[in-house]
Formats: C-alpha cells, sequence, structure tokens
C-alpha cells in the first residue's frame, strides 16, 4: 500500500481508491468526447508538435476502444477496468462515440468498484511482494527479465504481423 494509504481505514482506502478511479474513467471519457473529437475536427497541423499530438489523438488506441464497444456494448466498459491499458482506450472510445453521461457512469461504476476493492485488499500487496521478491533474489530477477523479454517479442511479432496485412 502506498504510504499515503497506510494507516487509513479500509473503507476510506476503498472510497479513495473508487473515487480515483471514478474520475479518472470520466477525465478520459470527456477528453475522447470534447478534446478529442473538436481537435480532430477542427485542426489540420502541417508540422511539430501539433502534428504528433493530432497523430496520437487519431491513432488505434481510441479506435480499439470504439471497436470493442461496438461489438460488445457497454459490458466492456466495467471489464476494461480489469485491464492495463485497454481501459484507457474503452474510456475514450466512450467519449468518442458520445455515449451519454448517465449511460457511460452507470457502466462505470462496477469496474471502478471492482478496481478499489481489488487495490484496497491484494493489489498492492501483490505488487509490493513481486518488486521485493525480484530486487532480492536473483531468479526473481531472472523472471521478470524473461516475462519482460516475452511481452517485447509478442509485441514485436503482432507489429510485424499487422505491417504484413495479416492481423487488424
Amino acid at each position: 500500500m502506498p504510504e499515503l494509504l497506510t494507516g487509513w481505514p479500509f473503507w476510506l482506502v476503498f472510497a479513495f481508491l473508487f473515487l480515483g478511479a471514478m474520475l479518472r474513467g470520466q477525465g478520459i471519457y470527456w477528453l475522447g468526447r470534447l478534446a478529442t473529437v473538436q481537435a480532430l475536427r477542427h485542426t489540420h497541423p502541417t508540422g511539430g508538435w501539433r502534428l504528433r499530438a493530432h497523430r496520437v489523438l487519431n491513432g488505434e488506441g481510441a479506435q480499439r476502444g470504439v471497436d470493442a464497444i461496438r461489438r460488445w456494448g457497454l459490458v466492456v466498459v466495467p471489464l476494461a477496468y480489469l485491464t492495463v491499458g485497454f481501459q484507457s482506450m474503452v474510456m475514450a472510445g466512450a467519449g468518442v462515440l458520445r455515449i451519454h453521461w448517465l449511460r457511460f457512469t452507470l457502466a462505470q461504476v462496477p469496474g471502478a468498484l471492482a478496481w478499489a476493492a481489488i487495490y484496497s485488499t491484494i493489489g498492492f500487496a501483490v505488487w509490493t511482494a513481486a518488486l521485493a521478491a525480484a530486487a532480492g533474489s536473483p531468479a526473481g530477477v531472472v523472471v521478470l527479465v524473461v516475462l519482460g523479454g516475452a511481452g517485447v517479442t509478442i509485441v514485436a511479432l503482432r507489429l510485424r504481423a499487422r505491417r504484413a496485412g495479416n492481423l487488424r
């Protein structure tokens, strides 16, 4: 558990994490709904950081979230809280699709509750234990390096397949 939360009663830690999850989800939703859509519609940069930002906003991340919501519906919103990275794509995708705010918020609540439950109980403990094990054990470091290498290899193979036209 982060030092900030140490010593707090469980219910307060849970409430803090739930509120943080809700605010983060809402922030990304509204970025997708307002900032991204407006930026893409009304700007046509030709160079520099503006062009790079435009390309990021127009990239595959939000589109993957849009595609997931179109395929599975709003059920993907709470499920996204159990992932890393995909969560932001789904929240931004919901904003880009201009899903009604109340429907999005209601879909978001179970996921934020699950996220807060995980991180207020075992989430930080598992993370801390994994880091401690890796830092204190040569075998732990080897396992982390192997897992990291496997992750990089998988990403590289997927990118190569996408460039070759084998993946969407």
